[in-house]
């Protein structure tokens, strides 16, 4: 049985919410206890106020957080009209959220290279990872892919914390090489060396990343994301099939063993 969740309410203030790709935007909000709490790979439950038709709230990793500051910024990508009125929010706009929500990446002790895969949306939750990475001296390199350039992110942030390889790749070949991040993967992850892999991106993605590190005998993790509804573990509406049964992504995830994940 999953551990009671840690989320906690915390209201919040928007610093800044800047487009930073198409369709993609950067949302830094003031929460110092959230900033305070949040560990790698965890998420958020958002309120996004506006319309009385939508109840839930939205699911979200965060990229970096810095308690200090008291700030938390996450990268999100407008999907739907709550995500496009999140897009509309300005400096001092106020809301609240739940979290910090599930448990985060589980890098093993004595991990002394790892390789991290993310695509499209799925980049900032292992970047957060390979930022704390970096600082404890564990060499990185990274695996990033989207449908073409103008959707790229995390890219420059990869090489700024000094990761060793930073391999790219687009669907269309506008950036990087043309094709999909889990061809690289599996190249470097061929090539020997890693102690872990990390992986966030659509399902079919970190299916063929985990098969690859499972062909290496690397441990690999996959943050599994799902509508989390409630962020609590009272819904079900986010249950991961595993070879342990259904378990709700929420609580026993995000991130899970990727050997145990049955259905992507």
């Amino acid at each position: 049985m999953p551990s009671p969740s840690p989320a906690r309410m915390h209201d919040f203030e928007v610093i800044s919410n800047e487009k930073i790709a198409d369709g993609i935007f950067s949302l830094v909000i003031l929460a110092p206890r959230l900033a305070s709490a949040l560990k790698p790979g965890q998420f958020v439950n958002i309120r996004v106020p506006g319309d009385a038709s939508e109840l839930l709230r939205i699911p979200l990793s965060y990229v970096s957080a810095d308690p200090q500051a008291g700030t938390v910024e996450i990268w999100y990508a407008v999907v739907g009209n709550g995500t496009r009125r999140m897009s509309e929010w300005t400096r001092g706009f106020t809301s609240d959220l739940l979290g910090p929500g599930g448990h985060g990446w589980r890098v093993p002790e004595g991990a002394r290279r790892v390789l991290v895969v993310g695509g499209g949306i799925g980049v900032p939750p292992v970047l957060c990872l390979a930022r704390e990475l970096a600082q404890a001296g564990i060499a990185v390199d990274a695996c990033v892919g989207a449908a073409s350039s103008d959707k790229l992110v995390g890219v420059e942030d990869f090489e700024a914390l000094g990761a060793g390889e930073v391999r790219v790749a687009t669907d269309d070949g506008s950036a990087g090489v043309c094709g999909f991040c889990t061809d690289p993967a599996a190249e470097l992850l061929a090539a020997g060396g890693y102690d872990y892999v990390a992986t966030c991106g659509p399902g079919i993605m970190m299916s063929k990343v985990a098969d690859a590190a499972a062909s290496a005998g690397v441990y690999c993790e996959a943050s599994v994301e799902r509508m989390m509804s409630c962020g609590f573990g009272a819904c079900s509406t986010c249950n991961v099939e595993t070879t342990d049964g259904m378990q709700g992504a929420c609580m026993c995830g995000p991130v899970f063993d990727a050997s145990k994940v049955v259905v992507w």
